[in-house]
């Protein structure tokens, strides 16, 4: 663990959302207007809908884990709980693609995004020695096996929009001396080969991750970003699954894309409306930390030229890790998911 922690609180990534986004295909469910003249598929029962395509272009999940907990709530007569949930399931949030089938959950997602009208948000986390044996320890096999799975997201996505964030804390690790030596070269070779493979498709956008305002340091990521194939992808992803400010991020990301040619950066805003938390253990900071609040809606209406979004990138409510209480990393924790909204304004 270290101090800058970024994303690496991943494992367990529920999959009902992915099975949910084909099952709503397929079953011919009723659909409705989502206010723009777009038909969209109906949800379980919270009402949720979709955000104006001008303010977030990106697919709101229906019956996503937070939805499923607004339609819990309401029909435990907790109205108030559930309309503080509502204010994530309403957003649209990152789905993490899963290590199994990953052509059938893409496509599932894909589909459903582009009959709403909307562009699906995809992470790929995978790499193999995925978070260095921590919390989210895991990842493909070996290098093969993550660039056949890597395929069968791209066949999954096919010519349907999609936004990837690829591999959150990958490039970081390799910088900080987390992930061994003897894996440098190969994962170089696996980031910029993903990178290669999705920008072959039609209508997809790739941003790399690239750490937080915390690391400090882009000095020392801005090569292994050249090595893992920044300059073919759209841009790099700042502040994945952790709490640093908008304000700080922009600062950080621009300071970093300066050095890689004036590439553009999306920001994970899922958490961070309060700051990083500042007290406690330095190396456990980032894992599930009290007192925060939701941030910035999804939104590519931004407070720079150079950011071509706010994104919820980590699902606000997920735990980072058994933590302060928390469940395993991945999993939904409905008391912390309810905290962050009510500590939102």
């Amino acid at each position: 663990m270290y101090g800058s922690r970024g994303a690496g609180v991943f494992a367990g990534r529920r999959m009902s959302a992915v099975v949910l986004g084909a099952a709503l295909l397929m079953t011919g469910c009723s659909s409705s207007d989502g206010g723009d003249g777009t038909d969209e598929p109906a949800d379980a029962g919270a009402g949720i809908t979709q955000q104006p395509k001008e303010k977030a272009p990106f697919w709101v999940n229906p019956d996503g884990i937070a939805a499923q907990q607004v339609a819990d709530l309401e029909k435990s007569g907790k109205k108030r709980e559930a309309e503080q949930i509502r204010k994530i399931a309403e957003q649209p949030v990152a789905e993490w693609v899963g290590p199994d089938d990953p052509q059938q959950q893409t496509r599932g997602l894909t589909e459903a995004a582009d009959k709403a009208g909307r562009t699906a948000l995809l992470v790929l986390y995978n790499i193999p020695h995925r978070d260095c044996g921590q919390y989210s320890q895991g990842g493909a096999a070996d290098g093969d096996a993550y660039r056949d799975w890597v395929d069968g997201v791209a066949a999954g996505i096919g010519d349907r929009p999609a936004t990837v964030v690829l591999e959150p804390d990958a490039l970081l690790h390799l910088v900080d001396g987390c992930t061994p030596q003897q894996f440098h070269e190969e994962r170089y070779d696996l980031l910029k080969g993903a990178v290669t493979k999705l920008k072959s498709l039609k209508n997809t956008k790739v941003y790399l991750d690239a750490g937080n305002a915390g690391w400090q340091k882009p000095d020392q990521i801005f090569e292994p970003l050249n090595r893992a194939g920044i300059a073919q992808a759209d841009g790099f992803s700042v502040n994945v699954s952790n709490f640093y400010s908008t304000e700080d991020s922009i600062a950080y990301g621009k300071r970093l894309s300066a050095k890689v040619g004036g590439k553009h950066f999306v920001i994970d805003t899922s958490r961070n409306g309060k700051g990083p938390y500042t007290e406690g253990k330095p190396d456990e900071r980032w894992c599930n930390p009290p007192g925060r609040s939701l941030g910035e809606t999804p939104t590519t209406k931004t407070a720079d030229p150079l950011v071509d979004a706010y994104l919820w990138v980590k699902k606000p409510g997920e735990s980072d890790g058994e933590c302060k209480g928390g469940p395993k990393a991945g999993q939904w924790w409905a008391d912390y998911a309810l905290k962050l909204a009510k500590a939102t304004g």
